[in-house]
Parts: C-alpha cells; sequence; structure tokens
C-alpha cells in the first residue's frame, strides 16, 4: 500500500513535485525499475486513491493517446484497465478548408490495430491513483512547496506546513511556467501564439466511426476526437483554435450559435452537431523551461515544455520522457542525481523532443499563412500524402510517436 505521510520521514530518492498524469506515470514507471524510496508532492487535493471510481459526465476532459504511449501503459500492467473505456481511432481525416487539400491516415494500413485512442482524463486518472496505491510511494496532496535548496547531497525542499524533505533527484514536473522551478532560476520561455484554444464535447447526430478529423481553417486548426458514446449518444472531443477576440466571442456565444458557427466551419461529414456541453478556452503558447537538467535535478512534463495542442503530442511526449528517464537511472551505475546521468536521459530525448516541437509549432504556422502561394503549397503537400502511402506512413509513425522514439534511441 502507498505509503502514509510521516513526519519523520524526510529523505528520499525521489522527490517529484506535481501530481499530475505526468507525475504519477513517473512515480509507477520508477517504482517498476527499483525499489526507490520516492515521494511524490502535489498542490491540490488528491483523492483517495481507493475512492478513485470513474463518475459518468458528458463533459468529461480527455487525452489523445499514441500508440507509444499505449506500449508504455502496457509495459505498466495498466493498459488492460483502460482498454476497456479508451475510443480508438481507427482513421484521421487532415484538410484544409476551402481547398482541394485532403489526406486520409488508415490504421489498417498502417499495420495496427488504432492509430491512437482518446481516454477521460478521469479515467486515467483513477486507473494511475489505483495502480499508485499498490505502490510504497509516499503521496502528499495539498501539499505546497515554499523553499528548493541546492545541496551537495541532494536537494532539500521546505514545504508550506514547515515540514522539509531531502532527496538525491528532485523532478519537477507541476506545470508550465513552474513555480518551483523559478525558486532554482530556471525559467520558461514563452512564445504566444495570440490564439485561444477552445474545449468542448459535442453531441453528434451520426457515429463518428472511430475517425479522428484536423481541418485546418483560415482562423486556426480545428480538431474533432472520436470519444466513447456517452447514454448511448455519439460525441467527439472538440479542440478549436481561434484568434483571442473571436475566441472570446465564441465562448460568449449561446449553444445555438456556437453550433451552427462550428457547422460552418466544419461542415456535415459527422452529420448535424446536436449540442455543446461546457465551453473551456485558454491562451496558446510555446513554453520551454530554460534547463532541463542539473545535479539533483530534472524537469519534466509541462514545465519542460509545453506545446500547441494540434497535434495532440504534448502528454506523450512527457511519458516518453518519463519512460526514458526511469530507464535511464535503472541502468546507470552512479548515484541517482549524478549529472552525467541526468545528461545521459536529456540526450537521448533530445532529438524525440525537437522533433515533436518542431513539428507542434510549425504545423499551425503553416496552415495559417493565408497567401494564395502558401495554400497551393499546403494543399499539394496534403494531396500527395493522400496519393503517396509512404508519405502517409511516416506522417502516421510520427502520430503515434514511433517514429520521434526511433530518432531519440538511433
Amino acid at each position: 500500500m502507498a505509503r502514509a505521510q510521516s513526519e519523520t520521514a524526510s529523505n528520499y530518492d525521489i522527490i517529484i513535485v506535481g501530481g499530475g498524469m505526468v507525475g504519477i506515470s513517473l512515480s509507477l514507471l520508477l517504482a517498476q525499475q527499483h525499489d526507490w524510496k520516492i515521494l511524490l508532492v502535489e498542490a491540490q487535493e488528491i483523492g483517495n486513491p481507493v475512492d478513485g471510481a470513474y463518475s459518468p459526465s458528458f463533459d468529461a476532459r480527455s487525452t489523445a493517446l499514441s500508440w507509444s504511449s499505449r506500449e508504455i501503459y502496457q509495459s505498466m500492467g495498466l493498459w488492460s484497465q483502460l482498454e476497456p473505456h479508451v475510443s480508438s481511432i481507427a482513421q484521421i481525416h487532415v484538410s484544409d478548408r476551402g481547398h482541394m487539400g485532403l489526406t486520409r491516415i488508415d490504421a489498417q494500413e498502417a499495420g495496427v490495430d488504432a492509430l491512437g485512442y482518446v481516454v477521460e482524463n478521469q479515467r486515467l486518472g483513477a486507473a494511475l491513483l489505483a495502480q499508485l496505491q499498490q505502490t510504497q510511494i509516499e503521496l502528499r496532496g495539498s501539499t505546497t512547496v515554499t523553499g528548493v535548496k541546492t545541496l551537495a547531497s541532494g536537494m532539500q525542499l521546505s514545504f508550506a506546513d514547515g515540514q522539509t524533505a531531502h532527496a538525491g533527484l528532485l523532478v519537477i514536473a507541476d506545470g508550465a511556467c513552474s513555480s518551483t522551478a523559478e525558486k532554482l532560476g530556471i525559467h520558461s520561455d514563452s512564445s504566444a501564439y495570440n490564439q485561444s484554444g477552445i474545449i468542448a464535447n459535442i453531441s453528434l447526430a451520426q457515429p463518428h466511426n472511430a475517425v479522428a478529423y484536423e481541418r485546418f481553417t483560415e482562423h486556426g486548426p480545428l480538431a474533432l476526437l472520436p470519444l466513447t458514446n456517452f447514454q448511448g449518444r455519439p460525441r467527439s472531443a472538440l479542440v478549436w483554435t481561434q484568434p483571442q477576440d473571436q475566441a472570446e466571442a465564441l465562448m460568449a456565444a449561446d449553444n445555438e450559435i456556437f453550433l451552427a458557427r462550428l457547422q460552418e466551419q466544419f461542415g456535415y461529414r459527422l452529420g448535424r452537431f446536436e449540442a455543446v456541453g461546457e465551453r473551456v478556452s485558454y491562451p496558446l503558447a510555446l513554453t520551454r523551461s530554460s534547463e532541463q537538467v542539473r545535479r539533483h535535478l530534472v524537469v519534466m512534463g509541462n514545465a519542460a515544455h509545453s506545446l500547441h495542442p494540434v497535434a495532440g503530442q504534448g502528454f506523450n511526449l512527457s511519458l516518453r520522457d518519463a519512460a526514458t528517464l526511469a530507464k535511464v537511472l535503472a541502468e546507470s551505475p552512479g548515484a541517482i542525481g549524478d549529472l552525467v546521468t541526468l545528461q545521459h536521459y536529456y540526450q537521448k530525448q533530445s532529438a524525440d523532443q525537437r522533433n515533436t516541437v518542431l513539428f507542434s509549432d510549425s504545423l499551425p504556422k503553416v496552415f495559417g499563412l493565408s497567401s494564395s502561394l502558401a495554400a497551393a503549397g499546403r494543399n499539394s503537400g496534403l494531396l500527395a500524402m493522400d496519393l503517396i502511402p509512404t508519405l502517409r506512413s511516416r506522417f502516421a509513425r510520427f502520430g503515434m510517436g514511433l517514429a520521434t522514439s526511433e530518432a531519440s534511441n538511433g
């Protein structure tokens, strides 16, 4: 069972700050590799893992998992719990509104049963917490880090309740523009897209048939990802990028106007949109930390790199980072916070991170260009991809997290 909080147990091998999906996944990957003493710290209250039951909701937020993420969760023994509750992506349609460019990427052609999967965050979180319950990892919720000090032997953390803890390795995974990283002088470089992402679930008139749609419009990309049915009704998860002023207008519009605008931009490939759930909007930016590794320190997840959602690669990249770090630490003969070991981890992941960031950053910019020459170029690319299987295969493997992981392991 997970260790209960103890005031006397203040020395750890590893402390992870950030108890979200990346932090918990990393802690489980580490526990699978070695019997390290691990503390997982989260600023928000964390429910009892025993009570991590799923509560059905039409508005449940979701995450797209790549094929490589499925492989990681399979290696952890977690996939069998998730598989009955995920919606597979059998095909991806990529199109450019108002132009002829269109390509279809098919799982069968790629030789897999699915190109990716969409899972509700609450389902994934409940499964992660349930598995955490079976480990010796100590979990502290509602705990705020007030100070971080670098020592010769590791990192010392101070908490708002007056307690302190020491670890040979500190992993910061508490989100973009991390306040914990800032305490160590590690800053975030942020490049705003001057756009906002609107997130909502959409009720459909007809089944989505496991098809994900990525449609580029003159104002920004629009994605509809297949979700599991809710009370027998088909639905898809919407990620809609808009200029900030237009996003504000869409957020203020009533449901009927919102759906009409969405229908105009997307078309009728899924029939008529019948209902929209709760809408959430947030500003989009590419954010990267100025450093990812120091002696006794790793910065991970959104604290290391927060990406544009257009390609759905942010969480998948972070999960690959976590799996690589756990493997490198387990195979290293040196001390857990040894700088050479941590630099080796970063070198192994640098190509994956560079390629994924470049792809996620370039795609909305290329499709956002309004000139006729740019439109002709990108539509020629889409048509070529639709006609040439090798191009589709490369695109599919990248989205599945396979080409990127191969680059990092090469």
